[in-house]
């Protein structure tokens, strides 16, 4: 690999789909790879959608963990993941610790261990409806460009996109993230992951820590009927902070 990357991350929701299906057929430039961060907790969906994606793109798609999140449940370090509290949310460090991370040590082994001033240049999947998430680099040899931004796409735009080109995508977000809508819990409820997810509530609840902000363990939460506004964007695809 050069020393002048272009990448594009991939955090196989809606956008960064699109963004990835745009460059296989030409109609954004090709990015020389692309790197998806594995938190180890994505839906099924989302793995058995990254295969079939995998397959029909032109450029190789590394895949790329710090290890499983759970972990972080299952030993007691819950400090990564802002579970909701008495009063408060937890701290969010979880997008830095188990996608920056591990897609940044990526980005530095692709550029020879070298890191020169926007040596990389990252195709990030925002949309118009979510531009508050647009932010530069935090490290200097990568330089974040959003292209659905400067195409004037919306995420409706690019679910239309998709469905033109025979597509969908899922949404991306981790089995018990507390920042789902009550819309996206009752998805999970009618899930294969639904068992496991209650498991870790209710190790979570005796430190007073909730996935949900009724502040239940998720097994005991009536869900709302109403839709929820978005609390961090319409994918936790993790990379707005790149």
């Amino acid at each position: 690999m050069s020393d002048r990357l272009r990448l594009l991350s991939l955090g196989a929701g809606v956008q960064s789909t699109t963004l990835a299906l745009m460059a296989a057929m030409g109609e954004i430039e090709q990015p020389d790879c692309a790197i998806f961060a594995d938190t180890g907790w994505e839906p099924p969906e989302v793995y058995r959608h990254l295969d079939r994606l995998e397959r029909a793109l032109p450029f190789a798609v590394h895949r790329v963990s710090r290890g499983d999140i759970r972990t972080t449940i299952a030993t007691g370090h819950y400090e990564p993941i802002p579970w909701h509290m008495a009063g408060s949310m937890g701290r969010r460090q979880c997008t830095h610790q188990f996608k920056l991370r591990p897609l940044r040590a990526k980005v530095r082994e692709l550029l020879g261990g070298k890191t020169p001033k926007g040596g990389c240049e990252m195709l990030i999947g925002i949309t118009t409806d979510e531009a508050h998430r647009m932010k530069t680099s935090s490290v200097a040899y990568i330089r974040n460009t959003w292209p659905l931004i400067e195409l004037r796409m919306s995420r409706g735009d690019c679910k239309g996109w998709l469905a033109r080109h025979g597509w969908t995508a899922p949404r991306s977000a981790c089995g018990g993230c507390p920042f789902l809508s009550d819309e996206d819990w009752r998805a999970r409820k009618d899930g294969q992951q639904w068992p496991e997810i209650v498991s870790y509530s209710r190790l979570l609840a005796p430190s007073g820590q909730f996935m949900h902000r009724s502040l239940r363990p998720i097994d005991e939460v009536v869900f709302s009927d109403a839709r929820q506004p978005d609390l961090f964007g319409n994918e936790c695809e993790g990379m707005c902070g790149v």
